[in-house]
């Protein structure tokens, strides 16, 4: 079920003539039966809403006041989410004869032939207050409050995003929360500038129109629209002619493949980057380490303790927290048995919430091997905003690979990557006459459109990161580790990592770290090893500096190491 809730104005929309409709009652029933909830969205004053409204206790949560109460109908509990209006501004209003003067737990509404009079009184007293006009009315609130903050509000408790909510409205009031939703309708009698910003206006009018939004959720969920919220599209790159290349944030699975090295986890980092600022959940499965540095992600284990299940869903009850689970502290055999336990999980939950809305695995050639006989129960058949991340696509489970419809090839060799997949899933791949590897672009391969692969300029990330920073500090290089041997190889000290090598650095003998340094094996390992470029430079420059103390080289290079990498103490 892709929209789990229905946000709805009052006045004008549900209600006509401060009533609504049996029909329309009907309909709401019929729509909490479908499973979805409901949320009122009114600039009515709470007991007045009550005294007109016989259906309140359809709707799960009430946001009153232009947003500044919620009310639970089930429990009878309100929340003010601002101080009470002020004394001195009711004063003021009532001393210039401002009638009739409606007064709420928070907001303070009259005439809109009152406004210039309201704006005055606000101006001499120096109040920090909004006006807002809605129609015939003028409505006082403090500065922040509108229809998208309640809204925020009550999808919290309920425990959803923005983006698994339609919202329907009529008036210049509901422009914040309609444009809040992932979905905003207009019913046929709204305001121009609310038909506007709608991507669906209703044919007929009030609750009539509000009938024939709920028919079309229960019955299609609303599918003729997707791909076509052009706010909530990703950039994914362009091609060599500029034009942009966005997918539609739902109904995509993608694979990101390439040889190791070729930027892999900075195309996928990227991708997840612009995700997280159109406000849609990503679970990173990071086997290595790779991604715990991003800008807003959590970060959960590290390579001395391993993340537990009841961790990761417990932590994406929050809608707005993104998490990396770091499985270093996993042994690697046991990696795909932790996916197997995690995958049902975060399925269940998006069933119940639509969220995570985004689940990147990496490493899927371990996390989801051809070898091993579970991979088709790890995940259903039927894959929902997926991103696989592979060296070696031909080692990923066929039944994984089969619903992926877009294949973004990295590296010197995309032909050969994506004729891996191709082989794999058995689709047929015919490759364009002139299609090349070019250096800064990669190849990309839209399935479910019939299109040839092309030639792409991947959408890199607003944030220099360092490439699997983490691993590289805190993990294990294994055959890419340092090796101190010294002349004569009188040692074979291993540095599995930069924090064991700051380690052994400061305790090696001097005949040893200067054995290596003139040799330049320090930059050497920083640049091949740790693909680290700036680190190697800034190395090599102390390499070659004859000036310098044994001692101050020594510090020289563990303080650069320190500084990029921010080694733990």
């Amino acid at each position: 079920m892709r929209y789990l809730a229905l946000a709805t104005d009052y006045d004008g929309t549900l209600a006509s003539d401060d009533r609504v409709s049996e029909l329309t009652v009907q309909a709401l029933e019929r729509l909490r039966v479908s499973g979805r909830q409901i949320i009122m969205v009114t600039g009515r004053r709470l007991d007045d809403l009550l005294a007109v409204c016989s259906c309140v206790q359809l709707f799960d949560l009430v946001v009153a006041e232009n947003g500044a109460v919620v009310y639970n109908p089930h429990s009878r509990e309100e929340t003010q989410l601002a101080n009470p209006p002020s004394k001195l501004l009711i004063q003021g209003l009532q001393a210039r004869g401002v009638e009739p003067l409606e007064i709420g737990q928070v907001l303070v509404a009259t005439h809109a032939p009152h406004r210039a009079a309201v704006q005055d009184v606000i101006w001499e007293l120096g109040l920090e207050a909004q006006v807002i006009c809605n129609r015939g009315e003028v409505m006082v609130l403090p500065a922040g409050i509108n229809k998208a903050t309640g809204l925020e509000y009550a999808l919290h408790k309920l425990g959803l995003s923005r983006h698994e909510v339609v919202g329907v409205g009529d008036a210049e009031n509901d422009h914040s929360f309609l444009e809040y939703c992932e979905c905003a309708v207009a019913v046929a009698n709204a305001a121009p500038s609310i038909k506007q910003i709608a991507i669906l206006v209703t044919t007929a009018e009030n609750g009539s129109g509000v009938i024939e939004l709920i028919n079309e959720l229960i019955s299609e969920d609303l599918r003729r629209l997707e791909g076509k919220l052009s706010q909530n599209l990703i950039l994914l790159g362009k091609r060599t002619d500029g034009t942009a290349i966005q997918l539609s944030p739902y109904g995509h699975n993608i694979l990101v493949a390439g040889p190791s090295g070729c930027g892999k986890s900075t195309l996928t980092a990227g991708i997840i980057e612009r995700l997280i600022e159109k406000d849609y959940q990503v679970c990173i499965i990071d086997p290595e380490g790779d991604y715990g540095t991003l800008h807003d992600v959590v970060a959960l284990g590290n390579q001395w303790r391993a993340p537990s299940i009841a961790e990761v869903l417990s932590i994406l009850e929050d809608p707005k927290i993104n998490l990396s689970v770091n499985l270093l502290g996993i042994p690697l055999d046991d990696r795909p048995g932790f996916f197997a336990q995690l995958a049902p999980n975060l399925q269940a939950m998006r069933a119940r919430t639509g969220r995570p809305h985004w689940l990147v695995a990496d490493e899927a050639h371990h996390m989801l091997p051809a070898s091993w006989g579970h991979a088709a129960a790890v995940l259903p058949q039927k894959l929902h905003e997926t991103i696989l991340v592979t060296v070696h696509p031909d080692q990923v489970a066929a039944e994984i690979l089969t619903p992926i419809d877009v294949v973004v090839a990295i590296g010197h060799s995309p032909e050969e990557t994506l004729r891996k997949f191709a082989d794999t899933t058995d689709q047929p791949l015919t490759w364009p006459e002139g299609l090349a590897y070019q250096p800064t672009h990669v190849v990309a391969w839209f399935l479910r459109d019939g299109q040839a692969p092309f030639s792409m300029q991947s959408q890199r990330g607003r944030a220099e990161r360092i490439r699997h920073l983490r691993k590289y500090a805190e993990g294990n290089l294994r055959w890419h580790s340092f090796y101190f041997r010294g002349p004569d190889n009188h040692h074979n000290l291993k540095a599995q990592n930069l924090m064991v090598f700051c380690q052994t650095a400061e305790g090696i003998d001097e005949a040893t770290w200067m054995f290596h340094l003139r040799r330049g094996d320090y930059s050497s390992w920083f640049r091949y090893a740790i693909k680290d470029d700036y680190l190697a430079d800034e190395t090599e420059r102390v390499e070659s500096r004859a000036d310098l103390e044994p001692w101050q080289t020594r510090q020289m290079i563990t303080e650069l190491v320190n500084a990029r990498y921010t080694l733990p103490e």
